[in-house]
């Protein structure tokens, strides 16, 4: 089934007629012939999208759009009206309580399709986000809504500059976003870092010739980095349910089939950047989730959690490349005492410090982690055993020439470091080839950073292959 829809409406034959169409499109089909028996269902239902009548035996759309924005936000589900003419204050009443989609009787099948097939497409793209977001705030690591929205723009694309002028000042008198118009033809070049649109209002030609070309604009839209998140409106300026089909197809996220009307247009707007809004702080908060999880606080570095997925990786794409690696694992010295006669503080500066030394000295492709306490780890992609030597000759100077600079001491403070070196890839062996894995490198890197410790510190230990 593509999805599970709720059909409320007190006629059967009514939700009989929408269940037929439906069902044929392999949509699972609910009814409800009351608001009161809708909202139980929602309840207790995994619901995709609710289709309502405009009035209800005891209620409205508008009053159980309302009711569901109130029984919490787990229950964001799309509800869409279907009725016979319906006024257009009636219409405008249940836009702005929350109704996503209006369509008068008789349907256009195709048309009605679409308008699921879209309103379900945006339901489960929030639900996935608001899923991840959930599994961060159970982690931990989910951050507080910045109380700053910075100001939204809506962007008018439109061959008719004069007509996009007058649409651009009647919605003013009905939003604070910062509108702004232009021609299709340079829409996607007046995009700068400085101007990205949270929404934009597509106003298809006249001209059906020319349909085609302001459509295409859809997918490059959806297709540019900086705009692909952003809410998309097409609006017809007549009545077209083939084309009206077909955009939401392509991507639109809404779509207003009679021409422009400002304060329909401004409501629509408004829900478009409410729903974009929310998208962006969902993925903000799994993205900072995702970031916290994979990455040690104190130094910005990667953790263990991320670096040895990573090694394995790099272990694969050796084999498959031919090229060595070289793997390392870097113990500061004596780091106890730092802690024990200078403050923890201290320690946490030097530690700080010993991150920024190493990611500084490092190529970009190179792994650096932090996996201890005082321990970090190092992977050099397609390194040599010569050049791996170098690489480690050069990080324990760098960290012996110049002294820390700590808070518990007026002059900075000696720190050495250890390593121990292994080298990973296809590898001579006792008259064979081997291809030690990640978790036997590391193990053979900790026994030579051992060795170096127990030789006097402060230098580096090359692990080699038993003969």
């Amino acid at each position: 089934m593509q999805g599970k829809i709720l059909i409320i409406d007190q006629l059967s034959t009514n939700r009989i007629v929408l269940k037929v169409k439906l069902a044929a499109a392999f949509y699972d089909v609910l009814q409800a012939a009351t608001m009161a028996e809708a909202l139980e269902i929602a309840q207790s239902t995994d619901l995709n999208l609710i289709i309502s009548a405009l009035t209800l035996p005891d209620g409205s759309a508008a009053e159980l759009a309302k009711a569901l924005t109130r029984l919490g936000p787990t229950l964001r589900i799309p509800v869409m009206v279907c009725d016979t003419d319906i006024p257009q204050h009636d219409r405008l009443d249940a836009l702005g309580a929350g109704v996503q989609e209006i369509m008068n009787r008789p349907i256009n099948e195709p048309l009605l399709l679409a308008r699921v097939r879209s309103l379900i497409r945006a339901q489960n793209t929030t639900a996935e986000w608001q899923m991840r977001d959930d599994t961060s705030r159970a982690l931990g690591f989910a951050e507080s809504a910045s109380l700053f929205e910075a100001p939204t723009k809506v962007q008018i694309i439109s061959r008719d500059m004069l007509a996009a002028r007058d649409w651009s000042a009647m919605l003013r008198a009905h939003t604070r976003a910062k509108i702004s118009h232009s021609h299709p033809d340079t829409a996607l070049r007046d995009i700068t870092p400085d101007h990205q649109p949270d929404v934009f209002l597509i106003a298809l030609p006249a001209d059906e010739q020319k349909t085609d070309a302001s459509l295409r604009l859809l997918s490059s839209i959806r297709a540019t980095a900086a705009t692909r998140h952003a809410g998309l409106m097409v609006l017809q300026p007549h009545k077209d349910p083939a084309i009206g089909a077909y955009a939401l197809d392509l991507g639109a996220d809404d779509l207003m089939t009679d021409g422009f009307e400002p304060t329909e247009a401004a409501i629509r707007i408004k829900a478009l950047i409410a729903r974009k809004r929310i998208a962006d702080r969902l993925r903000d908060t799994v993205r900072t989730g995702i970031k916290a999880a994979i990455s040690d606080p104190l130094t910005g570095l990667h953790n263990r959690r991320y670096a040895m997925p990573h090694l394995a990786r790099i272990a694969e794409h050796s084999i498959a490349s031919g090229r060595p690696f070289a793997v390392m694992l870097a113990d500061l010295d004596h780091f106890k005492r730092i802690n024990d006669h200078y403050g923890h503080a201290s320690g946490d500066a030097v530690l700080i410090e010993t991150a920024r030394r190493l990611r500084q000295n490092l190529r970009a492709v190179d792994l650096v982690a932090r996996i201890g306490g005082e321990e970090f780890l190092i992977v050099m992609p397609a390194t040599s055993i010569n050049e791996a030597r170098i690489a480690a000759s050069r990080l324990c100077n760098l960290m012996s020439e110049h002294g820390f600079v700590v808070p518990g001491s007026k002059t900075p403070i000696a720190v050495t470091i250890s390593i121990g070196l292994a080298i990973g890839g296809l590898l001579p062996v006792g008259g064979r080839f081997e291809t030690p894995d990640a978790e036997h490198l590391v193990q053979a890197a900790d026994k030579a950073l051992y060795a170096a410790k127990n030789r006097g510190r402060n230098q580096f230990i090359l692990s080699r292959p038993a003969a």
